[in-house]
């Protein structure tokens, strides 16, 4: 009886065919007689067979006659135009009916009295006015018996306690069923609140999820989202685009295997068994794994990376891929790679000529004047050659070297003499601390251009002078060998890329130095085909200091 009144009920099937509160006002008003009215009727077949002098008693007349009214009112008055506890009067006009068959009836039917549960189990379980209605769930039935004792004069303690039973046993039902209807009424209540928690806990995650979906759809990713049984759990508007390029044309729902997938030289499939999402199905873990997808002229290179997700309990619950175009990328480096081979045997052509002329200049047998000039000619035409080749071999990823006994400490006096001309139009003074002599297994043209490199980078980063000193030692059967300087320096961001392939310092860009960014790089793969190391120690501002070693 606690909701708001909805429409008027649409009949006698309409009250009894749907659950309680879903019915209307005029409805529930009419359930909640039924059963006295029911039980009227049934009162009234047993009087009119077993007692039908009952119905000469005018009260008893009344008494029914009273039922047939009350009912069709329940049905008739418009409840929800009237305030809405209006209804509870019914309640108190079924007391005062059954108070009327009691007294006109108890000749024949004994226990007429406890008709008046109905309206106190009414007024209890309507959840409105309890103390009221518990108060009445007594006083009512009370009324019942007592007043028809006080109209009669039979006022006597005896006559008044012997009817105490029946309104103290109502009294206890009604405060049974006001005490169940409250408690539900609490639960009602947390359940509407839980119930209003849940849906804006559920708005929520739709709003968060909208906007998932929409950052996934917007952002350039591929992204998808699998469980522990390799079933899509997400796949955003740039993913199902990646699967439409690699489905075959003659296949409308391809499986993993049946995708086209190739890998680097874009003409192999790869193994279903290696594919990203069987590996991410597997619970595997990968960071830019290149794959091809689709074929002919609309294939596209997708570096692939995925983590595993997992479960409170620790185990493997799916996997997330993320699918990354690098087309782009991967045409750039290749254009990068056809550039440089092309540069690079444009070079050598000349140069090979510019030896060969030097080499005849040096047969005729020049004075030492200008031998030690031609001499520097050959050497660093030589070493231009060579720096040729490197850039070949970095773009075809290989780096050849030829140990042979070699006085690495002469090499390092040779890089000295030739870098000095520079230094000395820099305002550079270069020092060196190394022994007479320093003997070790290189290839002696390759740790030249370690030198050379260092050294050429100390005096070009220091270019308001300064001095850069180059120390050569053995240590625990290592050649050590120190190139230090006291210039620009680098921020640690800086330090950790050093070694990449046309990498410039930001400091090296602002200041316009020249330079391409392969000197370190080819410098670093020169010492680790030796089978050593080079390591970086810098400050902004301060200077820097570079140390390779390699065995002896």
């Amino acid at each position: 009886m606690r909701d708001s009144a909805g429409p008027r009920g649409l009949g006698w099937l309409g009250f009894f065919g749907r659950p309680f509160h879903e019915n209307s006002l005029t409805g529930r008003v009419v359930l909640s007689q039924t059963p006295l009215s029911v039980t009227t009727l049934f009162t009234a077949f047993l009087v009119l067979a077993f007692f039908p002098g009952a119905f000469d008693s005018p009260l008893f007349v009344a008494f029914l006659a009273s039922q047939l009214v009350i009912m069709p009112l329940c049905f008739l008055v418009p409840w929800d135009r009237l305030p809405f506890t209006s209804f509870l009067v019914i309640p108190l006009l079924d007391f005062v009916s059954i108070g009327l068959g009691r007294e006109g009836g108890q000749d024949s039917l004994t226990g007429l009295s406890l008709l008046a549960a109905f309206p106190v189990i009414w007024l209890c379980a309507s959840g409105y006015y309890p103390r009221t209605s518990r108060w009445l769930s007594f006083v009512g039935p009370l009324a019942i018996i007592w007043v028809p004792l006080f109209v009669r004069g039979d006022v006597s303690g005896p006559s008044l306690a012997r009817a105490m039973l029946i309104p103290l046993m109502l009294l206890g039902i009604g405060i049974s069923v006001s005490v169940l209807t409250q408690s539900m009424m609490r639960q009602q209540r947390t359940l509407e609140e839980k119930d209003l928690q849940l849906q804006a806990g559920l708005e929520k995650s739709m709003q968060q999820e909208a906007l998932l979906n929409t950052i996934l759809d917007t952002v350039h990713t591929g992204v998808l989202a699998v469980d522990a049984d390799g079933h899509d759990i997400l796949m955003n508007r740039k993913q199902r685009a990646n699967h439409t390029l690699a489905t075959p044309p003659d296949i409308e729902d391809p499986n993993e295997s049946q995708l086209l997938v190739f890998a680097a030289d874009r003409t192999t499939l790869v193994p279903v068994e290696d594919r990203p999402v069987r590996r991410a199905v597997l619970g595997q873990t990968f960071t830019d794994r290149l794959v091809w997808l689709g074929a002919g002229t609309e294939q596209r290179a997708i570096s692939t990376s995925a983590r595993a997700m997992k479960d409170p309990d620790g185990k493997f619950s799916g996997s997330v891929i993320v699918f990354s175009d690098v087309t782009d990328l991967v045409d750039a480096l290749a254009a990068k790679d056809d550039f440089i081979s092309s540069v690079s045997h444009e070079f050598r052509t000349p140069l090979t000529s510019i030896l060969g002329y030097v080499e005849l200049m040096l047969a005729d047998g020049p004075d030492e004047e200008q031998r030690q000039p031609l001499e520097i000619v050959q050497r660093n035409s030589e070493r231009l050659l060579t720096l040729v080749s490197d850039l070949l071999a970095s773009r075809n990823g290989q780096l050849l070297v030829k140990p042979d006994a070699v006085d690495v400490a002469d090499l390092v006096r040779a890089s000295i003499s030739a870098a000095q001309p520079r230094a000395d139009a820099s305002g550079v003074v270069l020092e060196t601390d190394v022994p007479a002599r320093l003997d070790a297994r290189v290839d002696g043209p390759r740790i030249s251009q370690v030198l050379d490199n260092l050294v050429s980078n100390a005096i070009k980063y220091s270019p308001d002078g300064g001095n850069v000193t180059v120390s050569l030692m053995q240590e625990d059967g290592f050649l050590k060998c120190q190139v230090s300087d006291t210039g620009m320096g680098m921020i640690p961001a800086d330090q950790a890329e050093i070694f990449t392939k046309f990498f410039r310092t930001s400091n090296v860009r602002r200041t316009a130095i020249p330079g391409v960014g392969l000197g370190l790089p080819i410098s670093k793969a020169i010492v680790e085909a030796h089978g050593g190391s080079i390591d970086v120690e810098s400050k902004l501002g301060q200077g820097t200091t570079f140390t390779f070693r390699v065995p002896v």
